[in-house]
């Protein structure tokens, strides 16, 4: 089958590479759909920490937000399986340590992650072996554009859920790329009131299109109220707010977080700097502020299928294409495929010539 690897940093190819086989409790999943997102672009340009911890090494394949229909079966799994569309989890423990065994199999240390850590390969090819106990069925009202974002869908959800919002809560989302916005759509789901705050007027533009407020932060700081913001776009952010759900980059965001959280309200770190990010302590203790940490979509994937089938969050107007398996080179290179829509996210079919 063919298989898209990355060859080293900056370097990669669409290779044959032979039919995965399942073994005990393993299914092969014909692939359908698969995501690009930040942690496959870091992977590309050498940067990810995996590299350097000695949890991941070239050659890689990429691939972990995906969806596809089962097409054979291991030994222990019922036949009865071939033929279910389905998406799984990234997170693969070991089954049988203290976290695994408490239901936290996605901070076992010796876990693989699908398409990132531990070798395993990920969905960036014809098909993908994983196991059965991972899968989650997909109901035929999600297709396979939401199928291939349940994954960041999940990891939306369980932010939302350390924000602990409940109906009229105010909360601030830094970073409007696709983890940012779908935490703004199942908070908005939840019944918050959400605001948006990024740097890029392209990026806040699109989530103004969504019609979210949105608030617009010049090097990591709110912009004041006489920043000449053109009329109608950006507002300064008007906190503090009861949740602020960092889904950003910057190294400056969480410290900014705390600093615009309601005092005894929370904040949610879902997103990763390239560089230490540094909060003052005091700052959380003297605000009686709550910090949650989010890793991985486990816990949350049954709940976004749930909310994607249901239409109370419809992810599918993030992506902006989708390209085959030869274009996926380009695109963690930093390059649109022409005619892409506005969204942040970018798929890949590798059904495609």
């Amino acid at each position: 089958m063919r298989a898209f690897v990355v060859t080293g940093p900056g370097r990669y190819a669409v290779e044959e590479v032979p039919d995965p086989a399942p073994s005990e409790g393993q299914v092969v999943v014909d692939v359908e759909r698969v995501g690009v997102c930040g942690t496959d672009a870091e992977f590309f340009s050498g940067e990810m920490a995996y590299l350097h911890q000695g949890h991941a090494a070239y050659p890689l394949r990429l691939g972990h937000e995906w969806c596809g229909t089962i097409s054979a079966v291991g030994p222990g799994v019922s036949p009865a399986l071939v033929g279910t569309r389905t998406t799984g989890d990234t997170m693969l423990g070991c089954g049988h340590c203290r976290r695994c065994l408490s239901g936290r199999q996605h901070l076992c240390d010796d876990r693989y992650e699908i398409g990132i850590r531990g070798g395993w390969p990920g969905a960036l090819a014809s098909q993908l072996v994983v196991p059965a106990s991972s899968l989650h069925a997909l109901p035929s009202s999600v297709d396979s554009v939401a199928g291939a974002l349940v994954e960041p869908g999940g990891n939306a959800l369980r932010a939302v859920r350390g924000a602990a919002l409940s109906k009229g809560s105010r909360v601030l989302v830094l970073g409007p790329g696709t983890i940012g916005l779908l935490c703004a759509l199942f908070a908005q789901a939840a019944g918050a009131a959400v605001q948006l705050a990024g740097v890029t007027p392209g990026s806040l533009a699109f989530a103004r299109s969504l019609e979210f407020d949105t608030v617009s932060l010049a090097d990591g700081s709110a912009a004041p109220a006489d920043a000449g913001l053109p009329a109608g776009a950006d507002s300064p952010p008007a906190g503090p707010f009861d949740a602020v759900i960092d889904a950003s980059n910057g190294a400056s965001s969480p410290a900014l977080a705390v600093d615009l959280v309601e005092p005894g309200g929370r904040v949610v770190f879902i997103g990763l700097s390239g560089a230490p990010s540094l909060v003052d302590s005091r700052d959380l203790a003297l605000k009686d502020v709550t910090a949650v940490g989010v890793l991985s979509a486990s816990g949350g994937l049954a709940g976004a299928i749930e909310a994607y089938a249901s239409g109370v969050v419809d992810p599918r107007p993030l992506v902006a294409a989708t390209v085959s398996l030869d274009g996926v080179g380009p695109v963690l290179a930093g390059s649109r495929p022409a005619g892409a829509g506005p969204g942040p996210k970018l798929h890949v079919d590798p059904r495609l010539p």
